[in-house]
């Protein structure tokens, strides 16, 4: 099989590796379509220190069962599937329910070096982390359950509710994906701060009103978008400026929900959290149910789910489109890379 791998920090390159085969309780998938994460990005330039050369990554995927391993039910070759990529130990399967994001010997598939992941034409993966798409709809949109999920879960940990007015900070990926993460449940009064003018076109078609982050009145922006301060605020970004921004555009007692990951260390307003009384959360990942929650919806093809991909290009194309993305090409939404073979 094909695989797009990391040769060195800053390049990648197509190489041929042994198909694996599936073992007692596992699923052999057949990879389709999988996301360019940021998270890909800043391995590739060796940011983060969580991806190392000759690793094959990607996480956010959708593909067909190509082969089961004994013990393996409730799935057959042919099925359209993404898979949870946060492996938990079997023995903490139990102990984590509902939480398995924080179980501390989890094994995440794009990250963990060892596991060839799924910018690989094949990928062995534990049935319990497979989960079944609807056959009729668009294979591709199946990429985008996984950083959905991302999502679900930030808007969850954030308290949302459906009549609550939102700000989101950052119209990337993740912010984008938060936004349908609101309309999952309901949320109508959105608006989202972005710097850059064709996220916020992007995000604009998803039917929620763009602010420009770097305009002096943004905040007041946010305000008249939303009929007053915002309930909930959801930092897709992680750095200074967006955590200073959301605390200031949330409501006495409303809340802020730190998703990205931007800068490991933030000094912060403490006065706007202490004496006004907000509550600023964290959120990592996803549990099982979030990944569940998030596959179903996009299992419905949501119109506006389309507008998240900004274009699908084939294996061959993958180290430029790597190269691309990291200089900071001006691609708004999702690039996915295509490894099916007629691809």
């Amino acid at each position: 099989m094909k695989a797009l791998q990391l040769a060195d920090f800053g390049r990648m390159e197509i190489v041929d590796l042994q198909a694996p085969e599936p073992g007692p309780g596992e699923v052999l998938v057949r990879i389709v379509a999988t996301g360019v994460c940021g998270s890909d990005l800043h391995g590739f330039t060796g940011e983060n220190g969580r991806r190392v050369p000759g690793q094959v990554m990607g996480h956010e995927s959708a593909g067909t069962v190509a082969g089961l391993g004994a013990g393996v039910d409730g799935l057959s070759v042919g099925d359209t599937v993404t898979f949870n990529p946060v492996v938990v130990a079997e023995e903490d399967v139990e102990a984590y329910a509902g939480r398995e994001q924080l179980s501390p010997n989890k094994r995440v598939v794009g990250v963990t070096p060892d596991i060839v992941a799924s910018f690989a034409q094949r990928i062995v993966v534990p049935a319990r982390n497979v989960v079944p798409l609807p056959p009729e709809m668009p294979i591709e949109l199946g990429a985008l359950v996984e950083p959905l999920a991302v999502a679900v879960h930030g808007v969850r940990n954030a308290g949302v509710q459906p009549d609550d007015a939102v700000v989101v900070l950052g119209g990337g990926p993740i912010g984008q994906s938060t936004v349908l993460a609101l309309q999952m449940i309901g949320v109508s009064r959105i608006a989202v701060t972005e710097v850059v003018p064709s996220r916020r076109a992007l995000v604009e078609e998803l039917g929620v009103t763009a602010v420009d982050a770097g305009a002096e009145d943004a905040e007041e922006l946010v305000a008249r978008a939303l009929g007053g301060p915002a309930d909930r605020a959801i930092d897709a970004v992680g750095i200074e400026a967006t955590l200073r921004s959301a605390l200031r555009a949330t409501r006495i007692g409303g809340t802020v929900c730190l998703v990205g990951m931007g800068a490991p260390t933030l000094t912060l307003d403490a006065f706007l959290i202490s004496t006004q009384e907000r509550s600023l959360v964290g959120s990592f990942t996803y549990s099982a149910r979030d990944f569940a929650d998030a596959a179903a919806w996009i299992g419905t093809a949501p119109p506006q789910a389309r507008a998240l991909i900004s274009r699908q290009v084939p294996l061959a194309q993958g180290p430029q489109e790597f190269s691309a993305l990291a200089a900071g090409d001006g691609t708004p939404g999702k690039v996915l890379i295509r490894l099916d073979e007629e691809q």
